[in-house]
């Protein structure tokens, strides 16, 4: 069985897909033929980049902008993707901004930038490509967690941002179960350290962070026919790490 979906004559927006896993992921995404929508809030000329790159897979691709957390802003970047390119039948929640200091350090801003970019922004972006993917019969949701979301994670750095992942795999479940009926699969892939993203891995398992493709391959097990009834699960790529307590 080919476990590599054909997305040709799908649409997929991937937020936060200018740079970094999420615009590996979204050329991942054009690489099986799906069109694109390479989304940012400031890096535009990243995007247009990103944008261009993929169309060299031969697909077509747009690019918006906009804040994830406000629903305004989520409404109108989907209108812009669905006007160049039609229904979004493929999105992945990408986005998720962290703050690498202890709790008690981190400025009541940056704690709700952090909640409201990785938690608010998976809501609105999922209940608005709903819509569309109601109407059609089909549709994939794929959420970016971490490592840990599934379980009570305890560490006191970085600490509003795992409160918004975990609360990501929850919205996961109960949204893989609200869709049961509407021919939609919602599910997340939760990486513990990405390449390119740490510098340090020697307390890593394995002695390394996970490739980008270690990371993309369950995302497109999830996108795949043969996946249709799988929803509401968390993959967790963190090479059998131990989680914290």
């Amino acid at each position: 069985m080919e476990l590599t979906p054909d997305l040709n004559g799908r649409t997929a927006l991937v937020t936060g897909s200018a740079t970094r896993v999420g615009r590996e992921l979204l050329l991942t995404l054009a690489a099986c033929g799906a069109d694109v929508v390479v989304h940012y809030r400031t890096s535009e000329a990243a995007a247009e980049a990103t944008a261009e790159e993929a169309r060299e897979c031969g697909v077509n691709t747009t690019t918006v902008a906009g804040d994830v957390t406000d629903p305004d802003a989520v409404d109108a970047l989907f209108e812009n993707a669905e006007s160049a390119l039609g229904p979004v039948d493929i999105l992945v929640n990408n986005v998720g901004n962290f703050d690498p200091r202890h709790w008690s350090e981190i400025e009541w801003p940056a704690w709700r930038d952090a909640v409201e970019s990785t938690f608010y922004g998976t809501v609105l972006c999922s209940r608005r490509a709903l819509k569309g993917m109601r109407e059609q019969g089909w549709g994939r949701i794929v959420n970016i967690g971490f490592a840990d979301s599934d379980r009570m994670h305890a560490h006191p750095v970085n600490f509003p941002y795992f409160v918004g992942k975990t609360g990501v795999v929850m919205f996961t479940r109960m949204l893989g179960a609200d869709t049961q009926d509407d021919g939609i699969t919602v599910n997340a892939v939760s990486p513990f350290a990405v390449e390119n993203t740490v510098s340090d891995v020697s307390s890593f398992p394995r002695g390394r962070a996970a490739s980008v493709e270690e990371v993309a391959a369950p995302v497109l097990f999830f996108l795949g026919d043969h996946a249709g009834y799988i929803s509401g699960e968390n993959v967790a790529v963190d090479g059998g790490r131990l989680p914290e307590r």
